[in-house]
């Protein structure tokens, strides 16, 4: 009777965590480390892609950083990711999607009109002509510009070298490192395995795009050929820096300016 009684009255002892509460204790830890290790811009970093099936590495992303499809429902933003997440590294057919959604999308055709009339307001070429057959002949090659950029910088040279063309988004910390960061993604970009690399997909990209508009602009420009080239890639390059840092801050505005809802990771 006596042992009865003092079993009953023994404190009972604490449940022991089983395989699955280990796990998943061990899979948050993990969780936390791989959130320190895809910090994009972090000095030796590495993107850690999903796996091929589309699982993310990381617990959902927070609600900063996040990039729309369409800025102001106009502009084109297929290349940019949201901060925190990590998608699979892109196939050459994704690549590909890539350059044509941005060459043929509608905002193309009028992006097109926009970049033209500076060079035709200021006779970069005069032998193109004035009125509306030679605001046409602006417009075309305007068109051709960025159609030849969007294939060589997203498709054609990252396939070659296997890079990654995408924007990965910072989306916090301090505004001039974040712009600083933006631009430097001019120079450095991940390769198909993660790691950062030198981004020959815009330098060559670029330097190609300009360097093949010398057989559809005229030879008799103002300027040397030469110069005419070397203008336009630093155009380009100088324009998809600007470009960097809108999409780096178009979250901050969208949150904190337009007040709107991000959308959905």
């Amino acid at each position: 009777m006596s042992s009865a009684a003092d079993s009953a009255h023994q404190t009972p002892s604490a449940p022991q965590a089983t395989s699955s509460d280990e796990q998943r204790k061990a899979g948050s830890t993990q969780d936390q480390k791989l959130k320190l290790q895809n910090t994009p811009g972090a000095s030796g970093d590495r993107v850690q892609y999903a796996t091929p099936g589309g699982t993310q590495p990381n617990t959902p992303p927070p609600d900063f950083g996040q990039q729309p499809k369409r800025i102001l429902g106009i502009m084109p933003n297929y290349r940019a990711v949201s901060a925190n997440v990590r998608p699979a590294p892109p196939t050459v057919g994704e690549k590909f999607k890539i350059a044509t959604q941005n060459s043929f999308d509608y905002s193309a055709f009028i992006f097109a009109g926009i970049d033209a009339e500076p060079l035709y307001i200021a006779k970069s070429y005069p032998t193109l002509g004035n009125g509306w057959s030679g605001y046409s002949q602006y417009y075309w090659r305007s068109f051709t510009d960025k159609a030849v950029g969007n294939y060589m910088t997203d498709f054609l040279i990252p396939t070659i070298t296997h890079e990654d063309s995408r924007y990965f988004t910072l989306g916090k910390g301090r505004k001039l490192y974040r712009a600083y960061y933006a631009i430097s993604r001019l120079l450095i970009t991940p390769n198909d395995e993660g790691y950062n690399t030198l981004n020959l997909s815009e330098i060559v990209g670029k330097g190609a795009q300009a360097g093949l508009g010398n057989f559809y602009y005229p030879s008799t420009a103002t300027s040397g050929a030469w110069t005419m080239t070397e203008q336009r890639w630093l155009e380009q390059l100088g324009r998809d820096g600007l470009t960097n840092i809108f999409r780096e801050f178009w979250p901050d505005i969208t949150t904190h300016v337009l007040h709107m809802k991000p959308p959905n990771p």
